[in-house]
């Protein structure tokens, strides 16, 4: 990679900070298994003018899908489930499952619908959806868990409430990116008869020796913990949620464990467990999945790209030309997503504006970090991904 072309990415973040769009952001970049590119600028808290450093700990939100998606896999590996199964085999709740009805107007407009599988939550093909979507369903979401509240909340009181809100579209019909993965996560639970947050320690995060990762921040860690901000129509870098770093957080308080969206980590973490997904399913001595159980995953799971499922949803990357894996998204044609990439780049980004991405074909892995919400605020990923491609001369 051009050191000099690299500096860019450096003059890239620096401007990002100063014109006030991000309080700052850090990137580390693998390649050919070694750190080929490490940087990081400005604060990652503007109150205690805490600098962002190779272990400041973010929210990751949706790059915990990725996470969540191998477990189940190992499941999956061991025999013990199917993906064809429907998800009301371990969850009952979702036995009596209803649609909305295709041009519904009201949220009463349903008919029945099966129970969607295992493989259609993880692939957002199961009728699920997000409260911050559009729609009449979703609208049903943010107010159905605003009334209940996650703080409190554990992922089986969350999902029984979730089984009573009707399904976007008949499963398998569509693309709606959802809280399919949440669901997954309490599939986990029930086969391993455990907390998510357990398991996930004992498999993942202490094999590959992920030390900063988790569902809660303990108060030994508080401080490198960042802010995360919020773009406002008049305050670009608005606090958000003021509290959350002592209380949604805060260890010993966290009981609803998101699968979907809930896991804080640091830069080096998450480029272990990035580094694992590259290499096939290992790193070092420790392997959690096999080569051909990665490139499954990283296969396209859907009939076509995004697009052609009618999308029309938000989601974290771009729908044309991308196709969808289990656990993240796929490049079927750079050409047609528009983005310098490589066929088979395979990752996910987060709501406060993380990213990361394995490469195939540039045997490479990045992960970045900042804390901004939303993720689509600007066009930061398709940056980057010009940035780093613009910087690989060989």
């Amino acid at each position: 990679m051009d050191k000099a072309r690299l500096e860019r990415i450096e003059n890239w973040m620096r401007g990002y900070r100063e014109a006030g769009r991000y309080s700052g952001s850090s990137l580390l970049v693998y390649r050919h298994g070694e750190e080929a590119f490490f940087a990081a600028d400005g604060l990652a808290s503007l109150a205690r003018e805490q600098a962002y450093k190779r272990d400041t700990i973010v929210r990751i939100y949706s790059m915990t899908k990725l996470v969540t998606t191998t477990l189940f896999m190992m499941l999956v590996e061991r025999g013990q489930v199917v993906l064809d199964a429907p998800v009301s085999q371990y969850l009952p709740e979702f036995g009596q499952m209803r649609a909305l009805r295709h041009g519904a107007g009201s949220l009463d407009q349903t008919e029945p619908a099966r129970a969607p599988t295992l493989h259609e939550l993880l692939t957002h093909t199961s009728g699920m959806t997000y409260g911050f979507n559009e729609g009449i369903v979703p609208q049903a979401y943010a107010k159905a868990f605003s009334e209940l509240g996650l703080q409190f909340s554990t992922l089986e009181a969350w999902c029984k409430v979730l089984a009573e809100l009707p399904l976007c579209f008949q499963p398998g019909a569509a693309w709606e990116y959802s809280v399919g993965i949440d669901v997954i996560g309490r599939v986990i639970e029930v086969i391993m008869g455990e907390p998510l947050a357990e398991a996930m320690q004992r498999e993942i995060f202490d094999p590959l020796e992920m030390q900063d990762t988790g569902f809660d921040v303990p108060a030994s860690k508080l401080a490198r913990f960042a802010d995360c901000y919020q773009k406002k129509e008049n305050d670009l870098l608005a606090l958000f949620d003021c509290a959350d770093a002592s209380s949604r957080f805060a260890e010993g308080r966290v009981s609803m464990h998101s699968g979907g969206g809930g896991l804080v980590s640091t830069l080096d973490d998450y480029m272990r467990f990035g580094e694992m997904i590259r290499l096939g399913g290992a790193l070092g001595d420790v392997r959690l999945l096999s080569p051909r159980t990665l490139r499954f995953m990283a296969s396209n799971h859907l009939a076509g790209d995004i697009a052609s499922m009618g999308a029309a949803s938000f989601a974290e990357m771009p729908m044309t030309g991308m196709g969808f894996g289990l656990g993240g998204a796929v490049v079927l044609d750079p050409a047609r997503v528009r983005v310098p990439g490589s066929v088979g780049d395979f990752g996910w980004g987060g709501l406060a504006s993380t990213y990361f991405w394995t490469d195939p074909v540039e045997q490479m892995s990045v992960v970045y970090f900042t804390q901004l919400i939303p993720s689509s605020s600007y066009t930061n990923r398709a940056e980057l991904k010009a940035l780093i491609h613009g910087a690989l001369l060989d």
